[in-house]
C-alpha cells in the first residue's frame, strides 16, 4: 500500500474511532484532538466546500483521497488559483528531497474534507524544509514565508511523520539537482522553467569556490532563451553550481561537449540551474527543444517569496 493510501486510511480511522493505536501502523499519524482550540462558526472567510481533486491538479491528484476543501489552508479561494500555485511545487516533489514532501504540501493545497482543518505538524514541516531547502537553494529559491514552520501546530491534531518515514527514499540520487536526469524531457522543461535564460555553449573550466562550483564558459555561445541576460554578461559568463562543490555532475567532467546551459541571476551571481548535453540524436532532447517555445511554465515568482 502506498504512503498516500495509508494516509487516507489513517484519516478515516481518526475520524471514526480517534484511536492513536489505529494510526501507528501508518507512516503518518494524527496527534490528539483538541476541539476547544477552534472557535465557533466558519473557519474560513468563505464557507468551505468539498470538491473533487481534479486530474490537472498534478501536485495532489492521486495523493490518496478523492476530495478536498476549497478554500484551502493557504486561503486560495478558487480552483484556478490552487492549480496555478500548486504547479510550482511539482518539480520539487519530483526531486524526492524528502519522502513527506507531497503529503505536507497537499495537506495545505488540497486539505482533506473534514469538519475542522487539520494542518501538518511543525516537525513534518521542519523535516521537509530541511530536506528540500538545499534543492531549492540550488535553483536560487529560498524556503517561502508562507510555509514558515513556526505557524504549524506542535501538539494539536496534525499530520505527523513517524520515525520510519523520515528515512531517505530508496534510489535517491546524490547528483547535483541541476545535473540530474540529464536526458529526460520533463526534467529539461522543469529546469528551463526554473531558469531565466538558456544558451548553447562549451565549458572552458570548472573550479571549486568555497561550497560552490564555478563554471566558466567559452566565448562562443548561442542564445536559446535570452531572458534578462545582457550582451555584456555573455562575453565572460561565469555560473555557479550552488552548494555543488562535492556532489557528482558528470556534465562538468567532460569539457569537450556542447551543452544546453540554463541559469538565473540571484543577487550578483549567475546560478547554473540546468545543464544537458546538446544531443539532437536523443529523442528526449529533441522533444524538449521542440515544445520549449510553447510550453507554459508555472509562475514560480508568485510562490517562492
Amino acid at each position: 500500500m502506498s504512503v498516500s493510501a495509508l494516509l487516507w486510511r489513517t484519516i478515516r480511522m481518526v475520524v471514526t474511532v480517534a484511536l492513536m493505536s489505529a494510526c501507528s501502523a501508518s507512516e503518518y499519524e494524527y496527534l490528539s484532538w483538541r476541539a476547544h482550540t477552534y472557535s465557533a462558526g466558519p473557519i474560513y472567510g468563505k464557507t468551505p466546500q468539498c470538491v473533487g481533486i481534479p486530474e490537472d491538479l498534478r501536485l495532489c491528484h492521486g495523493v490518496g483521497y478523492p476530495d478536498m476543501l476549497l478554500p484551502n489552508l493557504l486561503e486560495h479561494e478558487t480552483m484556478g488559483e490552487v492549480k496555478q500555485q500548486a504547479s510550482s511545487w511539482v518539480p520539487l516533489v519530483h526531486k524526492r528531497c524528502h519522502p513527506g514532501t507531497q503529503v505536507f504540501l497537499c495537506s495545505l493545497f488540497a486539505p482533506v474534507c473534514l469538519d475542522h482543518p487539520i494542518y501538518p505538524c511543525r516537525r513534518l514541516c521542519e523535516a521537509v524544509r530541511d530536506g528540500c531547502t538545499p534543492i531549492m537553494e540550488a535553483f536560487g529559491y529560498p524556503w517561502p514565508e508562507m510555509l514558515t514552520c513556526d505557524k504549524f501546530p506542535e501538539h494539536d491534531v496534525c499530520i505527523s511523520m513517524t520515525p520510519n518515514a523520515t528515512e531517505a527514499p530508496a534510489g535517491l540520487s546524490p547528483i547535483c539537482p541541476p545535473c540530474d536526469n540529464e536526458m529526460k524531457t520533463d526534467t529539461m522543461l522543469e529546469h528551463m522553467c526554473a531558469s531565466e535564460f538558456a544558451i548553447k555553449a562549451k565549458i572552458k573550466e570548472v573550479k571549486r569556490e568555497n561550497m560552490d562550483r564555478k563554471v566558466v564558459l567559452q566565448k562562443r555561445k548561442k542564445m536559446i532563451k535570452p531572458g534578462n541576460l545582457k550582451k555584456k554578461d555573455t562575453k565572460k559568463l561565469v555560473l555557479y553550481l550552488k552548494n555543488g562543490a562535492d556532489c557528482p555532475c558528470q556534465q562538468l567532467d567532460n569539457l569537450t561537449n556542447q551543452y544546453l546551459i540554463m541559469g538565473r541571476k540571484v543577487d550578483k551571481q549567475f546560478l547554473l540551474t540546468g545543464i544537458h548535453k546538446w544531443d539532437k540524436s536523443n529523442n528526449e532532447f529533441k522533444q524538449a527543444m521542440k515544445i520549449l517555445k510553447s510550453y507554459q511554465c508555472p509562475e514560480f515568482t508568485n510562490v517562492f517569496k
